[in-house]
């Protein structure tokens, strides 16, 4: 009996072992996997690059580095966002999105939202709240309030929601500080649990830009890697009218071509596509038509250009700035951003900390200065201050 008793201990304390190994290794191996610095990093700035550099009022449209269990606050060792890097490449605003589905085995092709969700899994190992375990709508909640605490917690960085606080952002960097600003957006509105009423509730929470869908087909209606490629939904349309009404920027990177074009039926605002490439440079299913993105651009629109292969089809600053430079040619300098899709499940050639190598390669590919600001963050910073809520 005590042989057994003990034997049973044993296992019990192997189990427990398990479990705590699961909670701790699982998820940093995983991001270490997955969001990757790799590629061609481009040639080291030059000093003249970096003084023109560090004159730009960086921003970029896409991250979801809310999703990872590590600090916002300190410089980190994985993946490719966090403050310090932030800071050190000169971001003025970050986008961070919040990523609360996930088919298994996504792909650009064709995804089922019955699939197993890779991020009911990563909640419950990083230690999310219970609530998150069914409801996305708690799981976009949670990724903001880690968002809003790391703001709450540091001079360094601010949550903003308003354009006066953008105004005032731009100010205090003007005057010489030190200071990043961050804005909430959704990856995917299937966050909303089929309800109208959490559009306010995320709304409330902070968030300004919603994205209509992600690797598959929700309530809202078709995505452009889903089974139906349907467009928008009764429910779609009343979602995209109650955003509207908010002043919520509405976001349709993800989406089918046939969503795109029923919410530029629908409504008269601009629309964000965060992070994408375009089909004309890079011809990847990952990239809605050139046509599309044309009514996109012709309605005041904003594209963020992604920092990944399957978006400009190179993983390389090369291949960024051709993808900058087709933009600006094809659609118009207004209207081209950065989308990095940083710590989004991809290899980038840069993080947050080496965006000076971007603009090297910008300055070797002989664009302007008045092109290399535009494209850095003035586009994105002039779209903000035109459509945050006063």
């Amino acid at each position: 009996m005590k042989r057994t008793k003990w034997l049973l201990s044993i296992i019990g304390l192997l189990a427990l072992a398990g479990v705590t190994l699961f909670f701790t290794l699982l998820p940093g191996i995983l991001d270490s996997r997955v969001n990757q610095v790799a590629g061609d990093a481009g040639t080291d700035p030059s000093a003249e690059t970096l003084a023109l550099h560090n004159t730009l009022t960086i921003t970029d449209l896409h991250a979801d580095t809310a999703l990872w269990n590590r600090s916002l606050l300190r410089q980190g060792t994985r993946g490719h966002v966090d403050i310090p890097r932030l800071l050190t490449g000169n971001v003025a605003l970050q986008m961070f999105t919040t990523v609360t589905k996930t088919p298994q085995g996504q792909n650009y092709e064709s995804n089922s939202a019955d699939s197993s969700d890779v991020i009911t899994l990563l909640g419950i190992a990083q230690g999310w709240p219970k609530a998150t375990r069914q409801s996305l709508t708690a799981r976009a909640l949670y990724q903001a309030a880690r968002v809003s605490e790391a703001a709450n917690a540091s001079k360094a960085f601010t949550l903003i929601t308003s354009q006066a606080q953008l105004d005032a952002l731009l100010l205090a960097r003007a005057e010489g500080n030190d200071i990043i600003g961050g804005l909430l957006g959704t990856e995917g509105s299937h966050a909303l649990d089929g309800q109208l009423g959490n559009i306010e509730q995320l709304y409330n929470a902070g968030f300004r830009m919603m994205s209509l869908q992600h690797f598959f087909d929700n309530r809202l209606g078709g995505s452009l890697h889903g089974l139906t490629q349907q467009g928008l939904t009764s429910f779609g349309e009343q979602a995209v009218d109650q955003m509207t009404a908010l002043g919520i920027m509405i976001d349709v990177a993800h989406s089918s071509e046939q969503v795109v074009l029923d919410v530029l039926a629908r409504t008269q605002a601009p629309l964000i596509v965060s992070h994408t490439g375009f089909r004309g440079h890079c011809d990847s299913t990952r990239n809605i038509s050139d046509d599309t993105m044309s009514r996109i651009a012709a309605r005041g629109g904003l594209i963020g250009v992604g920092f990944w292969e399957g978006a400009v089809c190179e993983g390389s600053i090369a291949a960024i700035v051709e993808a900058l430079r087709y933009g600006i040619d094809t659609f118009g300098l207004d209207h081209i951003a950065l989308g990095s899709d940083w710590d989004g499940g991809i290899a980038a050639p840069i993080d947050a900390s080496q965006l000076a190598r971007l603009t090297q390669g910008l300055v070797d590919a002989h664009f302007s200065d008045r092109d290399i600001r535009a494209v850095m963050g003035g586009n994105a910073i002039r779209f903000f201050s035109q459509h945050l809520p006063p």
